[in-house]
């Protein structure tokens, strides 16, 4: 019935999932994983999409079913006064391409060894349930860092940046009443890779 608002409560048992409630986990060899997860702002859940076969049939247009395409991935990091995670992300990329020699680190010549996991954690207000729904990417590295913009009228502010990520596939698991199914966001599932090891990079 239109216009009923107790009709439209009851559609909404949960009472909305909410945007705040949420953490993001990487395991990559740069920096701690807790230490990521409290300076991490902002993220996304990931989309999906699949692309369009058309093929043109007396004049008209016959659509089939393409290939599955994962876009990219982007966080906001809070910045602290030492730049950890900052420079994590750019030893990482250093690691991956040279800002003067334009080589690869011979300790990251393969995919597996340059590549990390990262988990999104979407909670439930009740705080009773380990999370509602989590989305694990597979095969992700760093691919952009933002700027950071100074001014001097920035006041009362903490400096943040945005880090863009690409990844071969994302799973996604359930947590919500007694449904344990896991979705994968593949044809194939596959076993997911250990994360590089941890190594000493120092500083650049």
């Amino acid at each position: 019935m239109p216009f009923n608002i107790n009709e439209f409560r009851s559609k909404m048992p949960g009472d909305g999932a909410r945007p705040n409630l949420f953490e993001v986990r990487m395991v990559v060899p740069f920096f701690g994983v807790e230490e990521f997860t409290f300076k991490c702002k902002s993220a996304q859940i990931p989309g999906e999409t699949i692309g369009v076969v058309t093929v043109p049939y007396f004049g008209r247009e016959v659509k089939f079913a393409g290939n599955r395409t994962f876009a990219d991935w982007t966080v906001t990091v809070i910045n602290d006064e030492d730049f950890s995670i900052r420079k994590g992300f750019e030893r990482w990329m250093e690691r991956i391409n040279g800002h003067i020699d334009n080589k690869r680190d011979l300790a990251y010549v393969t995919p597996a060894s340059y590549v990390g996991q990262a988990t999104v954690l979407q909670y439930r207000k009740d705080g009773i349930s380990p999370f509602a729904l989590q989305y694990n990417f597979k095969d992700i590295f760093c691919t952009d860092i933002s700027a950071i913009d100074l001014d001097w009228g920035s006041n009362d502010a903490i400096e943040e940046f945005t880090v863009n990520f690409s990844y071969s596939y994302w799973t996604s698991t359930s947590n919500i009443g007694n449904d344990q199914a896991t979705a994968t966001a593949n044809a194939t599932q596959q076993p997911a890779r250990r994360a590089p090891n941890q190594i000493d990079v120092g500083n650049r």
